[in-house]
C-alpha cells in the first residue's frame, strides 16, 4: 500500500515537472528568448518606426536573421530601435536599415541593405541621411507604404485621364479637315508658283537671247566706227579729228565693258533661275507624296479612320484609367523582400 502510493507520487511529480519544463520551453520559444547569449545586439536610428512592433523580423538580403527587440523614444525627434541578430549572421558593407510593410495585411519588417542598396528616392536617402551618426548606431528610414503608393497611384490615374481628354478636345474632327484643307491648298500654292515659275523663265530665255543679239550689234556698229575714225585720220593730218575718233574708241569700250558686265548679270540670272526651277519641283514633289494616299503622312491626313482609332483609343484610355481608380490592386501588385 506504501508502495503504491509512493510511486503514484513519483509519477505525479514527475508529471508535474515535465508539463513546468515544457511550459517554460514553450514561453521562451514564444519569445525567442536569448539563452546563453546566442544573438547579437544591433541599435538603429530613426525618425518614425511606421508599422514596426516587438517581435518582427529582420531580414538580410530577404532571409530572415532576426527580430525586432524594443523600440524606445531617444533624443527629441528620434526612436531607437534594438535588433537581435542570429549569432554568426554578417552585416552588409556600410549597413542601413529600410522598415517597410513586408505584405498587404499589415505586416512589417525590418531590412538591413547596403547604402547603395537603398531605393533612389529623395526622400527616403535624404531621411538615411540624416540618421547617421558616428557610432555604431544604424541609420533607419521608413519606406512608403502600400496607402501611400495607391494615392499616388491614383493621382497619376487622375492626370492621365485630363490628358486623355485634352488629347480628345485638340483631336477632333473639325481640326483633322482644317489640317487636311490647309495642305491640299498649300499644294495647290506650290504647283500655281510652279507654272509661274516656268512661264517667266522661258521669258528670261527671251530676254538673255535679245541682249546678246544686241550686245552683238554694238560691237559690230563699234567695229565699223573704229573703221571709219581710222579712214578719217588717215584722210586728213587734222588733229582735232583724232581727238574725236579716240574718244569715240574710249566710249565704244566703256559700252563694250557694259555690255560684258549684263552678259555676266544675265549668266547668273540663268544660273539662279535653274535653281529656283530645282527647288520648286522637289517642294511640289514633296506636297504630292504629302497629299497621296501611298504614305505616312498622306494616310493620317486623307485616312478618317485615323480620327475613328483615336477616338476609340482615348474612350479605352478612360476605361483603364477608371478600372485602376476602382481596383488598384488588380495592376499594383508590391512585395518588399
Amino acid at each position: 500500500m506504501t508502495t503504491s502510493k509512493r510511486t503514484s507520487d513519483f509519477i505525479v511529480g514527475l508529471t508535474v515537472l515535465i508539463a513546468t519544463v515544457l511550459i517554460v520551453g514553450t514561453v521562451l520559444w514564444i519569445k525567442q528568448a536569448d539563452l546563453g547569449g546566442r544573438q547579437q545586439h544591433v541599435t538603429v536610428r530613426s525618425r518614425e518606426v511606421g508599422g514596426v512592433a516587438l517581435g518582427n523580423p529582420v531580414v538580410i538580403r530577404g532571409v530572415r536573421s532576426g527580430r525586432v527587440e524594443s523600440i524606445a523614444l531617444g533624443a527629441p525627434g528620434w526612436v531607437i530601435i534594438s535588433l537581435g541578430l542570429d549569432r554568426g549572421v554578417q552585416l552588409p558593407p556600410d549597413p542601413v536599415v529600410l522598415l517597410a510593410a513586408s505584405s498587404l495585411f499589415g505586416e512589417w519588417q525590418a531590412t538591413i541593405t547596403t547604402a547603395t542598396g537603398v531605393p533612389p528616392d529623395r526622400d527616403l536617402r535624404a531621411a538615411i541621411a540624416e540618421a547617421r551618426t558616428q557610432s555604431d548606431t544604424l541609420a533607419g528610414a521608413v519606406m512608403p507604404d502600400i496607402a501611400q503608393l495607391t494615392t499616388v497611384a491614383g493621382r497619376l490615374a487622375g492626370d492621365v485621364a485630363k490628358v486623355a481628354d485634352r488629347v480628345q478636345v485638340a483631336f477632333d474632327d473639325d481640326a483633322a479637315k482644317e489640317l487636311r484643307e490647309s495642305i491640299r491648298n498649300f499644294a495647290h500654292l506650290s504647283t500655281v508658283l510652279a507654272k509661274t515659275i516656268d512661264v517667266q523663265s522661258k521669258n528670261l530665255d527671251q530676254i538673255s537671247g535679245d541682249v546678246h543679239s544686241g550686245v552683238t550689234r554694238i560691237n559690230a556698229a563699234a567695229d565699223r566706227l573704229n573703221a571709219f575714225s581710222s579712214r578719217m585720220d588717215s584722210a586728213t593730218s587734222n588733229g582735232e579729228l583724232q581727238q574725236i575718233v579716240s574718244s569715240s574708241q574710249q566710249a565704244a569700250r566703256e559700252l563694250l565693258t557694259a555690255t560684258t558686265n549684263l552678259r555676266d548679270m544675265t549668266a547668273k540670272l540663268d544660273r539662279t533661275e535653274a535653281r529656283l526651277s530645282t527647288v520648286i519641283s522637289r517642294a511640289d514633289s514633296v506636297f504630292m507624296k504629302a497629299n497621296g494616299t501611298n504614305g505616312t503622312l498622306g494616310l493620317m491626313m486623307n485616312d478618317p479612320a485615323l480620327y475613328q482609332q483615336s477616338d476609340s483609343l482615348v474612350r479605352e484610355l478612360r476605361a483603364l484609367v477608371a478600372d485602376v481608380k476602382k481596383n488598384p490592386r488588380r495592376y499594383l501588385n508590391l512585395r518588399v523582400f
